[in-house]
């Protein structure tokens, strides 16, 4: 399998705190935001800081999926089908930002294909309208 980009994704409560953390404190140079999400630069990878929509209050902290192990990649269904047919549970999903497929890993960790494509044009975006 070979990977376009990697990244990590944190699922927070705390978003705008979490957003100024990374960027004001850690100085870390973003690579795009939308209302629900930044991208920053993460060495060679990107770290993606992301409202927890799904957090209703209810969960622990141990019950609550924090992160996720992103892989972008050019054919997310062909991935995900070579997954489903080694019997791993994919949700996979089309949207208008971009396809994703989410699986977990053996030990239940969150893991999700994104397409390239579409990650990459939001950052193209993202910088163009830096220049305007």
């Amino acid at each position: 399998m070979e990977f376009d980009r990697t990244g990590i994704i944190l699922y927070t409560v705390a978003y705008k705190k979490c957003v100024v953390f990374y960027e004001e404190i850690l100085g870390l140079t973003k690579l795009f935001e939308t209302t629900a999400l930044t991208c920053f630069e993460f060495g060679g990878s990107y770290l993606m800081v992301e409202i927890d929509t799904t957090y209703d209050g209810q969960k622990t902290a141990e019950e609550r999926t924090r992160t996720c192990l992103r892989m972008n990649v050019s054919n997310v269904m062909g991935l995900a089908e070579k997954l489903i047919a080694k019997d791993i549970a994919v949700d996979y999903q089309e949207h208008s930002w971009g396809t994703i497929a989410k699986f977990h890993d053996p030990d239940g960790n969150l893991c999700a294909f994104k397409d390239s494509q579409k990650f990459e044009a939001q950052i193209s975006a993202f910088k163009q309208t830096l220049k305007k």
